[in-house]
């Protein structure tokens, strides 16, 4: 935010659920830096480590993980708002509202921070589980974790600000607004076929108190609007239409890191050749109709493919700065509020190029049957773990969880959530260790640590 921006302004935005909060002897950090602090020195940031982004991880050890890809987002969202805070931009309205350095990293680092075990696969077969229970979404997770279920409150979870909040909140809907019919689950996990259980985008329905806070200070009209909702002809759930400013920066920022970066890997690893690329990808980057990359196809196409890591991270790095630099911002003139109205857009040609990316890698690397099958097997073994875990929990949970899936059955009968909320921390490592602790009758010892 610039020094010109009223401060007043924003206070309400610096609030924490909690509360003020008293600060140590000479700490003079922002709200903003104290939240980033938060992010990273949690456990739930720690996690990310060791979770899957695109590949699985110990396959190698060269592509990315959701700890490195948070902070590469990081890294994108601060060049973003660096690129429209120069002189190009200097008299826009928005300028007052561009989050500071400490606010975008804090939103970029914590957004796949409620993401499970193995990537969303993870995902699929946790919302499978707890269709009956109020669903499982990876960004809902985040939501619940930073608001409700992290490591510095014991209520209001990470306890960070009011716009840090705003800013992960990609899907300001709760579950049962926008959730669908699903078929009938078969009898055996071995037929779980996970194209049928995708969750909807939303917030959870036990955070709607959350969500109203976070939401109080903009009008009723806004709010309104926020939450707007469309189903399109074939979904099987309803989306929400909007996100925040904030939001738009992070989202950008991460598929940038999402179509430039995980291409990278795969290209490393030998699961994209030149041949592909030819076939499939460049003449799909030429239509998009972008001058600069039509104009440097074939310096990109030869330094990726070159072998050589000095060239190839020139190519990419070129990518990346051009979808950086090509930001701009939209205007929404539905919604009164700044942080609603603004939002970070590609002109269509670099958004038409970055789509084209990202399909190829979902067609060519993700849904790769060799690539598949160990997303098959790592929802395997949520599911059966998952399901002996909630058969006995207070035999099999740790202690302090069952505790709360105690509490938790007790007062709203929803004690699958902590089960769940248990599952969706475990690292890949975990998880593979937990199952073969309950079901691998050579493996596990009970002096063993987990």
């Amino acid at each position: 935010m610039t020094d010109s921006a009223p401060q007043n302004m924003f206070n309400v935005w610096q609030e924490r659920q909690s509360g003020p909060i008293e600060s140590r002897d000479n700490d003079y950090r922002t709200p903003y830096q104290r939240d980033r602090a938060r992010i990273i020195h949690s456990a739930a940031f720690r996690r990310l480590q060791s979770k899957t982004q695109i590949l699985a991880i110990r396959q190698n050890d060269y592509s990315r993980t959701r700890l490195t890809h948070s902070l590469e987002v990081a890294q994108i969202g601060n060049g973003l708002v660096h690129h429209l805070r120069s002189a190009s931009f200097e008299d826009a309205e928005f300028q007052a509202w561009l989050p500071d350095e400490s606010l975008i990293e804090t939103i970029c680092l914590s957004h796949d921070i409620g993401h499970p075990p193995f990537g969303h696969g993870g995902e699929v077969a946790l919302n499978y589980l707890m269709t009956e229970h109020g669903g499982f979404e990876g960004n809902a997770q985040s939501l619940r974790i930073l608001g409700k279920r992290g490591s510095y409150s014991l209520e209001f979870g990470m306890d960070v600000t009011r716009r840090s909040l705003l800013g992960i909140l990609k899907y300001p809907v709760v579950h049962q607004d926008v959730v669908g019919e699903y078929e009938a689950k078969q009898a055996s996990f071995r037929q779980f076929k996970a194209v049928l259980w995708s969750p909807p985008k939303c917030v959870y329905n036990d955070e709607k108190d959350l969500l109203d806070w976070i939401l109080a200070p903009f009008s009723q009209s806004d709010r309104n609007a926020f939450k707007q909702i469309n189903k399109q002809p074939g979904s099987r759930h309803a989306k929400s239409c909007h996100s925040g400013f904030d939001t738009s920066i992070m989202d950008l920022a991460d598929d940038i890191a999402y179509g430039v970066h995980d291409l990278e890997d795969a290209i490393v690893l030998g699961m994209v050749t030149l041949s592909m690329w030819q076939t499939h990808l460049e003449p799909k980057l030429l239509e998009a109709g972008c001058t600069a990359l039509d104009d440097n196809i074939a310096m990109i196409r030869d330094k990726l493919f070159s072998g050589k890591s000095h060239l190839r991270k020139d190519a990419i790095g070129f990518l990346v700065s051009h979808f950086i630099t090509s930001c701009q911002i939209t205007e929404n003139s539905s919604f009164e509020h700044p942080l609603l109205r603004f939002q970070a857009k590609l002109p269509v040609p670099e958004a038409t190029a970055l789509n084209a990316l990202k399909a190829f890698e979902m067609k060519h690397i993700i849904f790769k049957p060799e690539v598949q099958m160990l997303v098959y097997k790592g929802q395997q073994m949520l599911l059966e773990m998952f399901e002996a875990l909630s058969a006995d929990p207070q035999r099999l949970l740790p202690q302090d969880l069952a505790i709360e899936w105690l509490e938790a059955e007790t007062k709203d009968k929803n004690g699958h959530r902590i089960i769940c909320d248990y599952m969706a921390s475990m690292t890949d490592d975990y998880a593979s260790r937990l199952y073969n602790k309950l079901f691998v009758p050579s493996l596990g010892s009970v002096f063993e640590p987990m």
